[in-house]
């Protein structure tokens, strides 16, 4: 071992001990060579025999100038082979601010100190989109990228660039989490009697039928992407549910122009399903459809007969901001608090459950694929959705 360690004299008279050896091939073959150079010899020889030690075991790792960037660009590349576009967008939108944050970075310095300092980065001013920039991201969307993140230095372990993950432990401080749950139990989705009072305000509008939509329990994308052939108005009084509209940010595109559409089946064979129309809505669609006809009649080669149900008064179809704008116009003018139309699906699937409809028939009129998820989230622990216990204690307390 110590006859490939080399002795040199610098220019100034001092010492050094030198070695090059061969490290680990590099992928596809291509040979390696590591050259180091010490103050005293035993520094040499340790070196060497600690490198020579490590290629054998299979644990060495050759020194690299990858960055963080570059590993999260071969890391979404494998990621997003054979996904939808929609989740490869989320996929690139969760590793943003990874890249932002910490992309110049070499791959081989990262510690764990800088991954909890990122942590705290995105909770605190990490926000560059769908919000004001410079905001804190929530709990969530933390845990998403800390997620993706986790993973792509898991594939940077595999490929022998760095010999632990260091984002293996660091969580969201506990803090944090708690401060968003008191957030989320503020936001609730709205009681029976704010349900009434919207639909009571609005019965006159143009969109009632479409907002009747929103609240049987179709998701924004499922309701944008209905058409007048999914919907049975005459005998059946059906509407069926197999295609979502949906928008995906790409952030290939010029800017202004990276908000696309994308239609596609529901993720899950659930998700595809047909209910029955309640008959206010059968009626509300009718209207909505007799209105819509008129005004083709009125806008003659301007119309766009797009086939879609939620379309604007020339038939061109509403994409989810479209509908969530229109929404909350709407819950404006009703007077009543605003909500996500997400909540506005969460307000009638419990009053569901609570008034006697067996939790499998929620589940597949929501197009779960999992009843135990329904369950978790759409039976709360609040006095609403427990009269239903209270009055059946009631009987029994009373004796009757």
């Amino acid at each position: 071992m110590s006859s490939t360690i080399t002795k040199i004299t610098l220019k100034s008279g001092a010492v050094r001990y030198r070695f090059v050896t061969d490290g680990p091939r590099k992928p596809g073959g291509k040979r390696c060579q590591i050259r180091k150079t010490f103050h005293t010899k035993k520094e040499a020889v340790d070196e060497l025999a600690r490198i020579r030690h490590q290629s054998a075991t299979g644990s060495f790792i050759t020194p690299s100038k990858v960055t963080v960037d570059e590993l999260l660009d071969l890391w979404l590349r494998s990621a997003v082979r054979g996904v939808e576009k929609a989740t490869a967008s989320n996929y690139d939108s969760a590793i943003r601010p990874a890249r932002l944050f910490l992309g110049q970075k070499r791959l081989q310095q990262l510690t764990e100190e800088d991954v909890e300092e990122f942590v705290d980065w995105m909770l605190t001013r990490g926000r560059q989109r769908g919000g004001k920039p410079g905001s804190s991201l929530s709990v969530r969307s933390v845990r998403l990228t800390l997620g993706r993140f986790r993973s792509a230095l898991t594939l940077a372990v595999r490929r022998g660039w760095v010999a632990r993950n260091v984002a293996e432990y660091v969580r969201v401080p506990r803090e944090a989490v708690k401060r968003a749950a008191r957030i989320e139990q503020k936001r609730r989705p709205w009681d029976e009697e704010e349900v009434k009072a919207f639909i009571e305000a609005i019965k006159d509008d143009r969109l009632f039928g479409v907002m009747l939509l929103t609240l049987i329990a179709e998701r924004p994308a499922e309701v944008c992407g209905t058409r007048w052939v999914d919907v049975d108005l005459d005998s059946a009084g059906t509407i069926a549910v197999g295609n979502t509209r949906t928008i995906v940010y790409d952030r290939t595109r010029r800017r202004g122009e990276r908000n696309t559409v994308v239609e596609k089946d529901p993720k899950t064979h659930n998700g595809r399903r047909v209910l029955p129309l309640p008959k206010p809505v059968q009626a509300a669609l009718i209207t909505f459809r007799a209105c819509q006809a008129e005004e083709q009649l009125a806008a003659g080669e301007a119309y766009e007969a797009s086939g879609y149900v939620v379309v604007d008064e020339l038939g061109r179809p509403f994409k989810t901001d479209k509908l969530r704008r229109e929404a909350h116009r709407l819950m404006t003018q009703a007077g009543v608090r605003k909500v996500r139309l997400y909540d506005a699906r969460h307000a009638c699937l419990p009053w569901m459950a609570n008034n006697g409809v067996p939790d499998t028939v929620v589940s597949a009129w929501a197009g779960h694929s999992d009843l135990s998820f329904t369950k978790r989230v759409y039976v709360h622990p609040d006095p609403q959705s427990l009269r239903a216990g209270s009055d059946k204690l009631g009987e029994l307390l009373s004796g009757t």
